[in-house]
């Protein structure tokens, strides 16, 4: 068994049955139904900006060491994260139109790479967030075949 498929395992009954809530059903279906358009919104609007900071940072990288030990590591390093949770949320576009399981596993990496993004910049608020959306995946993981 590949080695995301061992932690997926390990973490589906926190995120279902040992939750501390449930999302309501009707909750679920509206999210698997408009959570495609909602993401390919996100996508073109995230692109851009991250493009942006992609230039912006390549044209600062030979003084971004000055801001302290690691600070340009530190940036290279969250705008990587970033711009692989936009491919993965990009590829998993057409498996959640089509309600199929690849979608759904995209949609999974991308969300543990943007935790680990929040952990990565310290940032307690993403890393709620992101747990948060953890949750609301796993609860409708049965309606990806």
């Amino acid at each position: 068994m590949a080695q995301s498929a061992v932690l997926e395992s390990e973490l589906a009954p926190y995120f279902t049955t040992k939750a501390p809530f449930q999302f309501p059903i009707g909750f679920r279906e509206g999210f698997v139904k408009y959570w495609p358009i909602v993401s390919l919104i996100l996508l073109l609007i995230t692109l851009p900006a991250i493009l942006a900071f992609l230039g912006i940072g390549a044209a600062l990288v030979p003084v971004s060491f000055f801001g302290g030990v690691g600070a340009g590591f530190g940036y290279t390093i969250t705008m990587i994260l970033s711009l692989v949770g936009l491919v993965l949320g990009a590829l998993a576009l057409p498996g959640l139109f089509n309600r199929k399981r690849s979608g759904w596993v995209l949609s999974y990496y991308a969300q543990l790479i943007s935790i680990v993004g929040s952990i990565f910049t310290f940032s307690l608020l993403g890393v709620i967030l992101g747990l948060l959306f953890l949750l609301l995946l796993f609860q409708v993981r049965e309606y990806y075949s």
